[in-house]
């Protein structure tokens, strides 16, 4: 089976699309005859000409609101947002057009767009490239949220956000593009040729929306992760050398509740990790679901360890990002409790 990156699998994801369905079109800012800040579009605008995958102006609100139009009429935009960190200006179009057209119109009409967005850091690109906005959009009904954290989930879950009836909000984790991150930023980064996920099979298929998986069992404590931190946590288990299961939620938005679950009344313990900031993040929707649905089997609190409630700083991403070293502390002490 071949090998890819994260880029050339949301790529082939596109292409997949494409040729299955005219209806589905691709644009955004310099996603056309450039490929897309990331390449993620390159080859595509030559394959399936101007009129299926164009540039579009320096205008989010406009991108997005097109497509809405568009979709309304039966086309499949996959838009493009070139930073999460840009996608504000979009975000009314998002949550009161896109998010609302369903159940406005009484089932009339539908709204079938994926709009996609590099998220968080771990790059050095200071806090207008490096936020991770996924709750805001978590808390609009009508959304889907997802975020994948390898090769092959990243094809098989765009393909299904692709052919999902209504809108789609697909966080690409910018960091993990070109292989898996742990935290350790000192060492050499590790390709995704070399990697068990990054095997991407020909042709289309599609990863469920909604369906969560355990990417290490384990039976002391339960690790709730998406995109980067799922490599995070498994370093911190692996370096103090906890039984940890480790849960890649993939889809935040429907939410694998019953994996959860499942996981944390068993190992009677949940510590959950994200990059976003920690007041309101995702991370507080998690640990009230489990707190609601796991009470009595919970051995001790439950735990976030997220970025912290500042801008992304430039100087210091690492003292921001949560590492090994800092999930591994909330583990220690989760275990102590």
């Amino acid at each position: 089976m071949p090998r890819r990156t994260m880029i050339e699998a949301i790529r082939d994801a596109m292409d997949v699309s494409m040729a299955r369905d005219e209806r589905v079109i691709v644009f955004g800012e310099d996603v056309g005859f450039f490929g897309g800040v990331f390449r993620c579009t390159q080859g595509l605008q030559a394959k399936y000409g101007k009129s299926r995958c164009f540039d579009a102006p320096i205008s989010e609100s406009g991108i997005v609101g097109s497509a809405i139009g568009m979709a309304a009429y039966g086309l499949k935009p996959c838009v493009e947002v070139q930073f999460a960190d840009y996608v504000y200006p979009a975000y009314d179009q998002i949550v009161s057009e896109a998010a609302r057209l369903r159940y406005r119109s009484n089932g009339d009409f539908t709204c079938p767009i994926v709009v996609r967005m590099p998220t968080g850091g771990g790059i050095f690109g200071g806090q207008t490239h490096s936020q991770s906005p996924e709750a805001l959009f978590t808390h609009v009904s009508g959304l889907k949220v997802v975020v994948p954290s390898n090769p092959h989930d990243a094809k098989g879950l765009l393909i299904a956000a692709i052919e999902d009836p209504d809108p789609v909000i697909f966080l690409e984790p910018k960091r993990l593009y070109n292989g898996p991150f742990d935290g350790h930023h000192e060492r050499p980064v590790t390709p995704w040729s070399k990697h068990e996920l990054g095997e991407v099979a020909d042709g289309h298929y599609t990863v469920p929306l909604g369906k969560a998986v355990i990417r290490r069992p384990g039976a002391a404590v339960t690790v709730l992760a998406y995109g980067t931190m799922v490599y995070v946590a498994e370093a911190a288990a692996e370096e103090i050398g906890i039984d940890a299961e480790i849960i890649d939620l993939r889809t935040l938005l429907p939410l694998d509740l019953e994996t959860i679950v499942d996981s944390v009344n068993r190992t009677g313990r949940c510590v959950i990790v994200h990059e976003a900031t920690l007041t309101s993040g995702f991370g507080a929707e998690l640990s009230a679901l489990v707190q609601e649905n796991c009470f009595y089997h919970l051995e001790a609190p439950v735990v976030r360890v997220a970025g912290w409630d500042t801008p992304y700083p430039h100087a210091q991403e690492w003292d921001y990002f949560p590492g090994p070293a800092r999930l591994g502390r909330a583990l220690v002490e989760t275990m102590e409790a």
